[in-house]
């Protein structure tokens, strides 16, 4: 949504550098989300677009210069999707949050016409680019406003070309406390008319609007505000679009002590889930050992939407923003190769006012995005992100594994054998060797440039030692190897002697529970589950992944499950053992002993 209030003020970043000085960072409270029991999702996580979901949010660029980036950047960087601002016809005016205050369904607003959004989103579709559109159904512009939109359609208080007085709700009084989920879904949001959405008209007049995009080749919705309509009015809108499986993903910020939380949401789409972004924020300030459980006490991974920063967090100080500088860059590696919720990559342009609009916009058009200019971010053009969108794409679900910290502000970790990362969030260069599941070769580093000119060797023992810059990371890759050879997704022939162990165990668990594989192998934690192996929820209530063992190992093992507060529930039973073959196979498939 739009309208902020207060944001942080750090160092702004040095343009044309890689990884600038970082700014001074403000401290924020970690809260995190108690909530109930969640089992088997009712709709899957973003979908997988050939083997792609991450998101690029270009944030109030016009269809003209999406349409060329989905072209010359998106596509090569390997994204599966661009999200984009609100196309519907909206009020005029300058400041951004404009885009938030529709007029009517028009699709007609300073960003660009229909017949230029229509070409984008074919552009990008051509490309293998899919579009996700930003779509504002909670409310229409202010009440007590009238003029004309972007389109020339005129309005008043109660008159909208779809919309008259019946059509919004009672309430007149805008929302005075949160606490009450009467007041936050019925009252008019800093003074937006706000939508009766329980009413059959506006439900198929929303479901309407959504299918005239899914027409023009919209493939998804951020359905905006969704914590102001109740989650009934918004199944019913869904369930009345002609293609009712349509992806969505939800804002809903919860906050603690709130009647209204995400998981009321996720019959109709996924949710995004903020007390990531706010952890990011935290533990980048404080100690990024902790990022280990990131997860924990938050959405299952499989429903989660996750992001460094959105439009409103990085002007209202809750998340971190690009005036972080290197901090920044070093989240967006970590959100790339961290396997929980489906990220968005942000990118928007520089403000000293947070009411401000995009560079040279007036109250009807905003002019083509410039990457050559210090007035756009322009995050997806840096080689540090580029190459982590090939990373996330390489690595797939992976299981992390090899986990390292030195207990405050350095952290490593692998992707199974697939990939590798390390990220220094001190002010000193640091120089370690880590061990990895990697086979023998030499990888070009996706963080540094794009060209590969910084390699990493790696033994036959998975072990190589590094030299990371201050606030600096390097990542690994089996699709990134030095000779060319790099085989995308594909994973290369194992070391002589070592095995790709399969994990599959089905288990329930609590919101804040995570499943990990421990026993006594060095590779299984030695029996400490702190450094077992977490599994992936991907296909919960199936947990998966992959443990390297050498062939023909004997082990035994057990399954426990793990919060943030270090709190571990061991399953029941003896210790389970099992064999690798002497061809290296081996696959479990174990069932929760309760």
């Amino acid at each position: 949504m739009g309208l902020l209030s207060s944001r942080a003020n750090p160092t702004q970043r040095r343009k044309g550098t890689k990884i600038a000085k970082p700014a001074a960072a403000l401290g924020a409270s970690l809260a995190l989300l108690a909530a109930p029991l969640f089992s088997a999702p009712a709709q899957a996580a973003t979908p997988s677009n050939d083997g792609k979901d991450v998101i690029l949010n270009l944030f109030q660029w016009n269809w003209n210069s999406v349409a060329q980036e989905c072209k010359s950047s998106i596509a090569p960087a390997g994204y599966g999707y661009v999200q984009v601002s609100p196309p519907a016809e909206h009020l005029r005016g300058t400041a951004w949050w404009t885009s938030y205050q529709p007029v009517s369904y028009k699709i007609d607003s300073k960003l660009g016409n229909r017949e230029e959004f229509s070409a984008m989103v074919k552009s990008c579709n051509d490309a293998g680019v899919k579009v996700i559109a930003d779509a504002v159904v909670n409310h229409m512009t202010g009440a007590g406003q009238s003029g004309t939109g972007t389109a020339g359609s005129p309005f008043s208080d109660d008159n909208f070309p779809e919309y008259s007085a019946q059509d919004f709700n009672d309430c007149r009084t805008n929302i005075s406390n949160y606490s009450d989920r009467w007041q936050v879904q019925n009252c008019r949001l800093v003074g937006l008319q706000d939508l009766k959405t329980s009413s059959s008209y506006v439900q198929q007049n929303i479901a309407d609007y959504l299918d005239d995009l899914v027409s023009l080749g919209v493939s998804g919705f951020r359905i905006d505000a969704s914590k102001h309509i109740p989650a009934t009015d918004l199944e019913a809108i869904k369930s009345k679009m002609k293609n009712p499986g349509v992806f969505w993903v939800h804002e809903v910020i919860g906050a603690s002590g709130e009647p209204i939380q995400e998981t009321e949401y996720l019959g109709s789409g996924d949710s995004h889930e903020f007390d990531y972004a706010r952890q990011l924020k935290h533990d980048f300030d404080a100690q990024i050992a902790n990022l280990r459980f990131i997860g924990d006490g938050k959405l299952t991974s499989d429903r989660a939407g996750v992001f460094v920063t959105n439009h409103d967090t990085e002007r209202n100080g809750e998340s971190m923003n690009y005036k972080w500088g290197a901090k920044y860059l070093l989240a967006n590696v970590f959100m790339l190769s961290w396997p929980y919720g489906s990220p968005t990559v942000y990118s928007g342009f520089t403000f000293t006012d947070k009411e401000a609009g995009a560079p040279g916009a007036s109250d009807a058009s905003v002019p083509n995005a410039n990457c050559d200019s210090s007035s756009w971010t322009c995050e997806q053009r840096q080689d540090e992100i580029t190459g982590m969108v090939g990373f996330n794409n390489a690595v797939g679900d992976a299981a992390v594994g090899n986990w390292w910290d030195d207990g405050s502000n350095q952290i490593a970790y692998g992707r199974g054998n697939k990939g590798f990362v390390a990220i220094n969030n001190t002010g000193s260069a640091t120089t370690h060797e880590y061990t990895s599941a990697l086979a023998a070769g030499t990888y070009c580093d996706v963080v540094a440039d794009g060209d590969c000119s910084k390699t990493i060797t790696v033994g036959a023992d998975g072990k190589f030692t590094a030299t990371l810059p201050a606030y600096g990371a390097l990542a690994l890759h089996v699709g990134a190897l030095s000779d060319g050879t790099g085989g995308g997704t594909e994973t290369p022939d194992p070391t002589e002697g070592s095995a790709d162990v399969s994990v599959a165990v089905t288990a329930e668990t609590v919101m804040g529970q995570n499943i990990r594989i421990v026993g006594n192998q060095p590779e299984l934690g030695s029996w400490n589950p702190a450094k077992a192996v977490q599994l992936s929820a991907k296909n919960y209530p199936s947990w998966t992944g992959t443990v390297d063992l050498p062939a023909g190992t004997q082990f035994e093992y057990k399954y426990v499950k793990c919060d943030q507060s270090g709190n571990t529930v061991w399953e029941s039973g003896s210790n389970r053992t099992a064999t690798v073959k002497a061809d290296g196979s081996l696959k479990l498939a174990d069932s929760w002993r309760n």
